[in-house]
C-alpha cells in the first residue's frame, strides 16, 4: 500500500452567539469549482508554515471577515480519494464558538448564510458531511476521528471512533 500523504486541510462551523444558527458557505460561484453548488463549512488547506489552529483562524478572517475567538477541535476526517483528482484530505474538524467582527455576505466562493442547525441537513452537501456533522454541534467532550473513503466522486463507506 502507498504512504498516506494527505493535504491538511481545516473546517470550520461558525455559531452564532445563539448557537442556534451556523453560517455556512453556499458554494455558487465558479460552475468549475468541485464543491459547487454545495454547502460547507469554512476552512481550506493548512500552510507549511502554521499550525492547524493558526489556519482556521487565517480561512475564517479570509472567508468571513471575522476573528475566531474560541475554538473547539471536534474531530478529524480522513477523506482518501475525495479531491478532483482523487487526492487524500486529512481535516482538522472546529467549532467556532466566540468570534468578534461582522461577517462578510459573500466571498469569492459564493454567499455567505446563517443556517439554522436543525436544517443543516436539508441543504446539498457532500454525502460524508452527513455522516458526522451533528458530533460538531453536540455539547459532548468526545471527540470523533472518521474516515471516508471517496471513489469516483462517491462516498465508498464510513467509519468513526469517539476519544
Amino acid at each position: 500500500m502507498a504512504a498516506y500523504t494527505p493535504i491538511l486541510a481545516t473546517l470550520g462551523y461558525v455559531m452564532s452567539p445563539d448557537g442556534m444558527q451556523v453560517l455556512m458557505i453556499h458554494r455558487n460561484t465558479r460552475p468549475d469549482d468541485l464543491h459547487y453548488g454545495k454547502y460547507n463549512g469554512l476552512g481550506g488547506k493548512v500552510d507549511s508554515d502554521e499550525d492547524v489552529v493558526s489556519g482556521m483562524r487565517r480561512e475564517i478572517r479570509e472567508e468571513a471577515g471575522i476573528e475566531a475567538e474560541e475554538l473547539v477541535l471536534r474531530g478529524t476526517i480522513s477523506w482518501p480519494g475525495f479531491g478532483k483528482n482523487e487526492e487524500d484530505w486529512f481535516a482538522f474538524i472546529f467549532r467556532i464558538d466566540r468570534w468578534s467582527g461582522t461577517p462578510l455576505e459573500r466571498n469569492h466562493e459564493g454567499t455567505l448564510e446563517w443556517v439554522p442547525v436543525e436544517r443543516l441537513h436539508s441543504l446539498n452537501m457532500w454525502d460524508s458531511d452527513r455522516m458526522w456533522l451533528d458530533m460538531v454541534f453536540e455539547r459532548e467532550s468526545k471527540v470523533f476521528h472518521g474516515i471516508a473513503p471517496y471513489k469516483n466522486g462517491e462516498l465508498v463507506s464510513w467509519s468513526f471512533v469517539r476519544i
